[in-house]
């Protein structure tokens, strides 16, 4: 097999991992594609490498490395120079770093991330679409219903007609558009809404992306949604995503599904409810070890994180 060969291999690996496995089985491959392709002077190929990797950092709660890969990746599209493939990994990694300090709960400095990812594209495709909802998301997250709802509104124009395509914007789409309803208090839609996201991303064999709907449906029906059976059914649901979320070492969203899991069943099963919070204090702790000091200290400090750990 010929480098050029290898290096797409590496690469579907890396990616299939990455949005179909486990995300710290893409981490070796795709630290191999990069190097590969830098040996090869292959600029294109070594940004995609980059950007996959610093998804695969970031889904498995290795915050710090992948602000270190992404961030090199979001500086080259700021060159004049820059070609159009360097600006798109650009504004992909940026919506990336977006998304990693939107997980900690900085979604000031996410939207930051987020309109320099869209001021990277040209206003369509994918990677717009990813700044747009993470502009959503950055807006629920502010508590600004009118900016999340105006700006999914945007992100949804730009999703191709034919239903077979973008298979993942169309999953992350339902999961803000439940955000969303959950914001406006259209609890019973946010349940259908993120039930569909389930689904799609199931029909994806998508495993991390069933984990994170199954998050969002829990949070829906916590909050008392009837169109699945509602509070009832949230533990349910919520041990669902669990248990996926730490099949997979996806991290970031054992914490919140583990910690809601427990407080839930406090009162009904106190044993499993230690445990889940045992395992959710277990999470953060680890997303904390990878995190710079200054964030790391920001991470701890946030209110429902230390409420968790000083349970």
């Amino acid at each position: 097999m010929t480098d050029q060969g290898d290096l797409a291999g590496l690469l579907a690996s890396g990616e299939h991992a990455a949005f179909h496995g486990k995300p710290a089985a893409a981490v070796g491959v795709l630290e191999q594609a990069v190097v590969l392709a830098q040996s090869q002077g292959r600029g294109a190929e070594m940004a995609a490498a980059g950007w996959l990797l610093g998804v695969a950092l970031g889904a498995g709660g290795r915050y710090g490395g992948a602000l270190t890969v992404l961030s090199p990746l979001v500086e080259s599209g700021r060159t004049p120079q820059a070609l159009p493939e360097h600006r798109l990994f650009a504004a992909l990694a940026a919506s990336t770093v977006a998304s990693v300090h939107r997980q900690l709960g900085r979604h000031a400095v996410a939207r930051a991330s987020d309109l320099e990812a869209l001021a990277l594209t040209e206003g369509t495709g994918e990677a717009a679409f990813d700044a747009q909802l993470g502009l959503a998301s950055d807006a629920v997250g502010l508590d600004e219903p009118e900016e999340a709802s105006s700006r999914l509104q945007q992100a949804r124009a730009l999703v191709p007609a034919r239903d077979g395509e973008w298979w993942r914007q169309r999953v992350r789409l339902g999961w803000v558009e439940a955000e969303v309803q959950l914001l406006d208090g259209q609890v019973d839609e946010a349940v259908a809404t993120a039930g569909a996201a389930v689904d799609r991303a199931e029909a994806a064999r998508a495993p991390r992306h069933v984990a994170k709907g199954l998050l969002i449906l829990g949070i829906a029906q916590v909050s008392g949604g009837t169109g699945a059976d509602g509070e009832g059914d949230a533990a349910g649901t919520l041990r669902r995503a669990a248990t996926l979320a730490e099949s997979l070492g996806t991290v970031p969203l054992v914490w919140p599904a583990r910690a809601l899991l427990g407080a839930l069943v406090a009162e009904d099963d106190p044993v499993e409810s230690d445990r889940s919070l045992t395992a959710a204090r277990a999470a953060v702790r680890t997303i904390a070890s990878d995190l710079p000091p200054g964030v790391r200290a920001e991470w701890l400090g946030r209110p429902d994180v230390a409420a968790l750990l000083e349970g």
